[in-house]
């Protein structure tokens, strides 16, 4: 678990877990995202804001860290009450929220409208870690398009791999879009510098970056049809870990709140090797 503090303001402000909910969805046009989960204030605490804690999914863990911090709320981009599970609180969702509402920390979450933003989003801050500039959409015909495309000083492979593995801390699983059946590690001289980004589970918008005339496509998982269709479009794949792709944006959402409310915001790292 590893931790970032994002300022160390003076905990005599607060808010209200109302006024910082229609603070970020004003900020990330939230309103405007048909998704999978409602985005904004999910559980209620019933109290004053002071303390806020950030990390990527409201697991269990991520809770126990807010309630040894003092934190009044939890902001993160994987909240609750996604379409198609059941609806009792029992089980590990009612354990989760039990312990949320026992200690009366809020719990806010932004999932699709976090991935777009283009200044905090998932994906605007995994092109700024690449050193990449975001030039447009993977899908242009969409009013609030989730994937981007950047682009990116000339590179091999290679060398994107290593750049990734600096920025995440961890090597991605590259699929080259060259295979070749009698050596299956050489190494391709072909040049990446236009890049399809979309974090988290987006592996299938590889053929739209194909389409959209990308040389690599980057996000956090990867399905087995992903190794074939890499190689049949003739387009590299990265697949960098769901996880790893998206701390990026609900940290610098953090950074926002923390400059516009003045309060203590900090970033918990729960390890998630997926």
């Amino acid at each position: 678990m590893n931790e970032n503090p994002t300022t160390s303001a003076s905990s005599n402000k607060s808010i209200s877990a109302q006024a910082l909910t229609q603070f970020c969805d004003d900020y990330l046009s939230a309103s405007a995202f048909k998704d999978y989960a409602p985005n904004g204030l999910q559980v209620d605490g019933g109290r004053p804001i002071q303390r806020i804690v950030t990390g990527v999914t409201a697991c269990e863990a991520l809770i126990d860290a807010a309630i040894a911090h003092n934190a009044d709320v939890i902001m993160v981009h994987h909240g609750y009450f996604w379409k198609g599970e059941p609806a009792p609180l029992t089980g590990m969702k009612g354990q989760r929220i039990r312990k949320l509402m026992q200690q009366g920390i809020s719990m806010i979450g932004y999932h699709l409208p976090l991935d777009a933003h283009p200044v905090v989003g998932n994906n605007a801050t995994l092109a700024s870690m690449l050193d990449m500039t975001v030039t447009g959409a993977l899908y242009p015909n969409e009013s609030h398009p989730v994937g981007n495309i950047a682009t990116c000083t000339p590179q091999s492979a290679d060398a994107l791999i290593a750049k990734i593995s600096q920025a995440l801390g961890r090597t991605p699983l590259h699929i080259s879009a060259e295979y070749h059946e009698d050596d299956r590690t050489k190494t391709s001289d072909r040049l990446i510098t236009r890049v399809g980004i979309c974090t988290g589970g987006a592996q299938d918008m590889i053929e739209q970056a194909a389409i959209m005339g990308c040389d690599a496509f980057i996000s956090g998982e990867i399905s087995e049809r992903t190794t074939h269709i890499a190689r049949e479009l003739g387009i590299d794949y990265f697949a960098c870990g769901h996880h790893a792709t998206e701390r990026g944006g609900i940290q610098a959402l953090g950074e926002i709140v923390a400059s516009e409310f003045g309060l203590p915001v900090t970033f918990i790292d729960i390890h998630n090797p997926v």
